[in-house]
């Protein structure tokens, strides 16, 4: 039998040998520590949960709801980019909700790409922003996923030199996994460019209130003219740690979520209603819960910096997002990220996700996510000094090591 189509212009999820090995491990009896995934452990605000349970008792509330979200839960995405960014919305036209960001852009990528369309995607980047539209048919060009001037030179040769002309670029800031972070500025540059050569914007914001400094990250819908380029992508995800609850939504250009909206009228009935009506207490509830995950977050951080720079790894310290982004340190850089990220499971019993999950460029990297407490950040501190105790110095204790 032929190979199904869509499955055919797929790689091997490099993550998956990472889990299978993971697995492996636990049910050996293993205490992996699990940093790759970035799976909040933290509960979801009280007030929002005691919502979701006082509306599932109502009845007639376990019917289908609307496939675009109910009224109140787009008004209240709508009063939320006024608040946070001053951003003018119109939630019957402007707004639709998603089941989740990382569902959103794959039903867009749906929505608007032909086969053969090409998508320009910033290269590392998070794997829906490439295989949404390559599962859809389309084709992606890779350019530089750091916020300079030499985003737009990649950009520019990429509008040059594809056939046909790109549709969509897509952008991720506060960045997955880079945790890079733009300013207003570069997306004031990034809509001027777009409606130059006549492209959509794509841009993820999954963590936006994921900020350890005291520049709240933009939005590019805050640039003028950008509603006549842009859909921005929002979870609630991180935002108040509802992973599970698959909450997300688009907001902007009328006629990209007019699209998206029909699209998705064919393949879902909507979040179950209780989730989006919890949802709406959240966005229209006090923020103090917000500020309390982002302390923690930051203290993590500070935790996970300084414990494994003692252990004998430096990383870099993030402005934003729930990751750091490391390089593999030079004991182990012959192996690659996914052989060293094996290693990390097998001898350190911690779990990081490999940058060649995230594109080429992101061979020589791992992502680290904020996802367990401080002491089992620690206490992973402690598993990878044993694995570079173990290492000595030596290419053939390395080598050994992986084997």
């Amino acid at each position: 039998m032929s190979k199904f189509y869509r499955i055919q212009r797929l790689p091997p999820y490099v993550f998956e040998e990472v889990n299978r090995i993971k697995a492996t491990a636990r049910k050996a009896g293993a205490d992996i520590i699990d940093l790759g995934m970035g799976n909040p452990d933290l509960d979801a605000p009280q007030h929002v949960k005691d919502k979701l349970i006082e509306t599932i008792t109502k009845t007639r509330i376990d019917r289908y709801s609307a496939s675009k979200g109910i009224p109140g839960l787009r008004r209240a995405q709508a009063n939320y980019y006024a608040r946070r960014f001053g951003v003018k919305v119109n939630p019957d036209t402007q707004v639709v909700v998603t089941l989740g960001s990382k569902e959103g852009f794959a039903n867009m990528a749906q929505a608007i790409t032909g086969p053969g369309d090409v998508v320009v995607v910033p290269d590392p980047s998070y794997p829906i922003h490439a295989f949404g539209f390559l599962m859809a048919g389309g084709t992606i060009r890779s350019i530089s996923a750091e916020p300079t001037p030499n985003f737009f030179a990649q950009l520019e040769r990429a509008i040059i030199h594809s056939i046909p002309k790109p549709i969509a670029v897509v952008v991720c800031y506060p960045s997955n996994p880079t945790a890079l972070v733009a300013s207003l500025d570069f997306y004031k540059d990034l809509v001027h460019f777009a409606k130059k050569h006549e492209i959509f914007i794509l841009s993820d914001l999954a963590y936006a209130e994921l900020y350890f400094n005291d520049e709240p990250p933009p939005s590019v819908l805050q640039v003028e003219g950008a509603m006549d380029v842009t859909v921005e992508f929002t979870s609630m995800s991180k935002t108040y740690s509802m992973a599970g609850w698959r909450m997300g939504f688009a907001v902007g250009n009328e006629r990209l979520i007019s699209a998206l909206t029909r699209v998705k009228s064919y393949l879902d009935y909507g979040a179950y209603t209780p989730i989006q009506v919890a949802a709406s207490a959240a966005l229209n509830g006090p923020d103090d819960c917000i500020h309390e995950m982002r302390a923690i977050y930051k203290k993590r951080r500070d935790v996970m910096v300084d414990s494994f720079a003692k252990a004998g790894w430096q990383l870099p310290v993030p402005n934003a997002s729930m990751f750091v982004w490391a390089k593999v340190p030079e004991k182990f850089a012959d192996l690659g990220s996914l052989e060293f990220s094996k290693l990390m499971i097998e001898k350190a019993e911690v779990a990081v996700a490999p940058g060649i999950g995230f594109g080429e460029q992101g061979e020589g990297y791992v992502r680290l996510a904020l996802v367990e407490n401080e002491q089992r950040i620690r206490q992973a501190a402690r598993g990878f000094k044993r694995l570079m105790d173990a290492a000595d110095g030596s290419l053939h204790n390395v080598v050994r090591l992986a084997r």
